[in-house]
């Protein structure tokens, strides 16, 4: 089971979290990916996708994201198991908090994903989001705020990562 682990950072700090999950689960496990340097197109190349999207000011999709946007649309994603993980700032842009997420996640269930790895919004302080599941209990991925709760962010990143190996485990 190869992981291709794909993200777009413009500031690092989505990078940061993709070398974490790389150090934590192996380099022989998951290979990372810089949207800046590859093409969407490689995604095909592997059957378990982890996709990191960072939220930028008023919930708009990152810098890497956005270049390769339509393109995705080009790419055969159907049946890939899929992990998102996203980054914002719930204290600035409480009322966009990770809005991004959400929507690359309503564009690969369009793709016919399985999407695995939400996230209980227990413990955030934001007031709305584009990443939460319909009765908004869940987000669509696991949210990361590395301005204002980064003290929380390797329990969560560990937690959600033996989350998400358990429930492709029972795919």
């Amino acid at each position: 089971m190869q992981i291709g682990l794909f993200y777009g950072s413009s500031t690092c700090y989505t990078e940061i979290i993709a070398e974490k999950i790389q150090s934590t689960l192996g380099a022989d496990l998951v290979t990372i990916h810089n949207l800046a340097d590859t093409p969407v197109s490689k995604m095909e190349d592997y059957a378990i996708l982890f996709l990191g999207i960072p939220t930028w000011d008023f919930g708009e999709i990152q810098t890497d994201w956005a270049n390769n946007w339509d393109v995705i649309d080009q790419v055969d994603l159907t049946g890939k198991i899929v992990a998102l993980f996203g980054l914002g700032d719930q204290g600035t842009y409480g009322e966009w908090f990770l809005d991004a997420m959400g929507l690359l996640h309503d564009k690969l269930l369009a793709k016919s994903c399985q999407i695995v790895g939400y996230w209980p919004n227990e413990g955030y302080e934001f007031e709305a989001s584009k990443a939460l599941v319909a009765d908004g209990s869940y987000f669509v991925g696991l949210a990361l705020d590395e301005i204002t709760q980064y003290e929380q962010t390797d329990a969560r990143l560990n937690q959600w990562l033996q989350q998400v190996l358990e429930e492709i485990a029972q795919l």
